[in-house]
């Protein structure tokens, strides 16, 4: 039947019986506390030893033996293992991959973004260029080092990207900071990092404008346009008018 049963060989120990299933537990009192009416009474803690029989009874008096000598010894075993838990969470989100940190951006991004396309361009550039050198790297490992390593080749060349992709992974390790995977300054902040040891992005890029018609010539140009045939001629000389951009 259901209830608690002393098994003997350590003080405290019973195996418990409920809904078909057993365990072991081990029943202690440790420290006291202030009951409803006031009265300091011992406060008695239950601890689990796991269930009967993937434990053993030599197991589970082991264990119990091991938990009454920490109570002996100060220690309160309940708190300890929140305590160790808590260290191995802190650990776990320690070893959290910058690749792993960019999927959890990009999941949030995907929510914020209407153009798709954008989000697409932020994966696409991660991988391209930051994947190699830190994706399978700690969050919490990477330095100033590794950024100039990622942007160094492609800051002259290729500068409008690199400025974006410095930008991208500021955005992937503050967000590692705010889930507390990463402590300290951001390596791939611009002012107070990065600015001492690249050009200015300003001072890089080179202006590029697309190729125009002069606008004294746009008369003849239009009158030549109009009589072409076809949807091509019709769809330009629309854009024209309207002077709308791609995606409007």
């Amino acid at each position: 039947s259901e209830g608690m049963y002393a098994v003997g060989g350590v003080d405290g120990l019973y195996l418990r019986i409920r809904n078909q299933s057993r365990a072991w537990v081990l029943c202690v009192a440790m420290g006291t506390r202030i009951n409803n009416l006031g009265r300091t009474v011992p406060r008695r803690l239950n601890m689990g030893l796991g269930p009967y029989p993937e434990v053993s009874l030599a197991e589970a008096r082991d264990k119990a033996r091991e938990l009454r000598k920490q109570i002996r010894n100060g220690i309160n075993p309940l708190q300890e293992k929140h305590e160790q838990k808590a260290r191995q969470e802190i650990l776990a989100r320690k070893k959290k991959t910058f690749a792993e940190c960019c999927e959890e951006v990009l999941e949030v991004k995907d929510s914020e973004m209407k153009n798709k396309k954008h989000l697409a361009q932020w994966r696409s550039t991660l991988e391209t260029y930051a994947y190699p050198f830190i994706g399978k790297k700690a969050v919490s490992e990477i330095t100033k080092v590794d950024l100039l390593a990622i942007l160094e080749p492609i800051w002259l060349t290729k500068n409008e990207t690199a400025s974006r992709l410095r930008g991208r992974i500021e955005t992937v390790i503050d967000y590692a900071k705010a889930k507390e995977y990463f402590e300290g300054d951001n390596p791939a902040a611009w002012k107070g990092m990065l600015k001492p040891l690249l050009p200015q992005p300003s001072k890089v890029q080179v202006t590029k404008h697309h190729a125009a018609l002069p606008y004294n010539q746009i008369g003849t140009f239009m009158k030549e346009l109009r009589e072409r045939s076809g949807v091509s001629p019709r769809a330009l000389e629309f854009a024209i008018l309207t002077a709308a951009r791609s995606g409007e």
